[in-house]
């Protein structure tokens, strides 16, 4: 059951109260129905930002979840999304609490990895053509994609549940070191192919290693900017060296396991008396059949994307060792998710407790000691990676222990659009966005040429401003910047 509720855009606006350094909070009697209040981290400028479209009312809408623990959390790059806005947190308890799929999000597992070299900005810029053009051929890209790794269903249904692992071990696609810096060891437990659907198997067998359209994207790019020593040696960045991001996920079959799912709880809400305010949020008791079989299906459709982003990096290593050799090697930093739900201990209300912490456009960042991180990053923190736009630049951050404190141990994802893709197209109608990127030495190669207005800068927010807010609001220390010079695109 849902409320019957008026459109968001003849409510009366959302009443938001400062509450702090870059924090905003909407109480929770500004709607009848939100069980909690919602807290935004933004400052004044990206809070008119997040105002200006229908997120608030989707952020408020969320905290009418059965069973929502805390606080319901928008980043700084929050913009409107399906049920959960993008850049939105919601954390449920276990035993009477509810899971939603359109809280995790379309692209399961959605996310990014880094990879660090020894290459100087010289060495890279002496190839960068040949570098661009070897990518460009070699990672494929673009709408559907049939140019993966070329699975049976039997090792589909293997890697769905093995995940990079997988990759690793059955393919020889990586490094056994890898897994160690991937967030849960690049597979999640729990994992069952059997709660997958046929179609939604059907629509991921030829898509690993694909990287799919959109805003995914696989950057080589170089480290312009150091801003902790300690951290950014860790993770084995330094200034003037060159790395590596990619943004992909779990393409058709993580698409399909959300629309799946979205239908059945739909139904399961009628069943189980739950009222919302927004069909989209469907949800359904997290200890029920159907909530297990989501949460089973969920991490299958993130272990493929782990092992997606394991296959797209090979490819790309096969580049760099083709044109450099052995100084072309690249070492995995880290990989972590920003669409998932997973059970976390959390402090709340001064007594810890395990919760399903629903992220969609929001990255886990773990503090200094956290227990789940890899040993040569327990000191420093667990890498957050937040990909800006092609024109400009992406950051690396850690976490800290008031994220964990305050938003569930979550920052950014990334920049956060402004422009919509019809308006950012209509705004760039008869620009050569792929000629003026050259002119500032940044290389794109994709197959869609005319659809680079989508994703130019004008459509995005700067990610500086984004993350000097979770910086500002002590949810996060900046490590390093990195420029792009060579962009692959779907």
């Amino acid at each position: 059951m849902v409320h019957q509720t008026p459109p968001a855009e003849k409510r009366a606006p959302l009443p938001v109260e400062p509450a702090g350094e870059c924090r905003w909070v909407v109480p929770k009697g500004a709607r009848p129905w939100m069980r909690t209040s919602a807290l935004v981290i933004a400052d004044e400028r990206l809070l008119e930002h997040i105002r200006a479209e229908q997120a608030l009312d989707q952020l408020a809408n969320a905290t009418a979840l059965p069973g929502i623990v805390g606080q319901a959390l928008a980043m700084p790059d929050c913009h409107q999304g399906y049920g959960l806005p993008v850049g939105g947190v919601v954390a449920t308890e276990l035993k009477h609490g509810v899971v939603s799929p359109g809280a995790v999000g379309y692209d399961v597992n959605c996310g990014v990895r880094l990879l660090a070299s020894d290459l100087a900005e010289h060495e890279l810029l002496r190839q960068q053509t040949k570098l661009a053009d070897l990518l460009g051929r070699s990672i494929p890209s673009g709408v559907g994609g049939h140019d993966g790794l070329d699975l049976g269903r039997r090792d589909l249904e293997a890697l769905l549940k093995g995940g990079a692992e997988w990759m690793v071990d059955e393919q020889g696609w990586g490094e056994a070191e890898d897994l160690d810096v991937i967030e849960s060891g690049g597979r999640i437990d729990g994992a069952d192919p059997d709660a997958v659907s046929a179609r939604a198997k059907d629509r991921g067998l030829h898509q690993v290693a694909t990287l799919g359209a959109g805003n995914h994207f696989l950057e080589v790019q170089v480290v312009d900017e150091v801003y902790d020593e300690a951290a950014a040696a860790a993770m084995g960045l330094a200034k003037g060296r060159v790395t590596m991001l990619v943004h992909s996920g779990s393409r058709g079959l993580g698409h399909q396991v959300c629309q799946d799912f979205l239908e059945t709880m739909a139904d399961l809400m009628v069943a189980h008396g739950i009222e919302l305010p927004d069909r989209q949020l469907a949800c359904g008791p997290i200890d029920s059949p159907e909530g297990r079989r989501y949460l089973a299906a969920m991490g299958a459709a993130a272990n493929f994307a782990f092992a997606n982003r394991q296959g797209l990096a090979h490819r790309a290593r096969r580049a760099f060792h083709e044109l450099f050799g052995r100084d072309g090697a690249l070492r995995l930093v880290y990989d972590v998710c920003h669409n998932i739900a997973k059970v976390e201990r959390h402090r709340i209300g001064g007594v810890e407790r395990d919760v399903l912490v629903h992220r969609k456009g929001a990255t886990r960042a773990f503090p200094a000691g956290h227990p789940e991180l890899p040993e040569r990053y327990r000191a420093v923190g667990q890498p957050v990676l937040i990909p800006g736009d092609m024109g400009r630049y992406s950051f690396v951050a850690v976490g800290t222990e008031v994220a964990m404190r305050d938003t569930f141990g979550s920052i950014c994802h990334g920049a956060g659009r402004t422009l919509s893709r019809h308006a950012a197209k209509r705004r760039l109608e008869g620009v050569d966005v792929a000629s003026e990127l050259k002119k500032r030495g940044i290389l794109v190669r994709t197959p869609s040429p005319r659809e680079l207005a989508e994703e130019a800068s004008l459509a995005y927010k700067d990610v500086a401003d984004v993350v000097d807010v979770c910086v500002r609001a002590g949810i996060a220390r900046k490590v390093a910047r990195l420029r792009p010079r060579i962009v692959i695109k779907g």
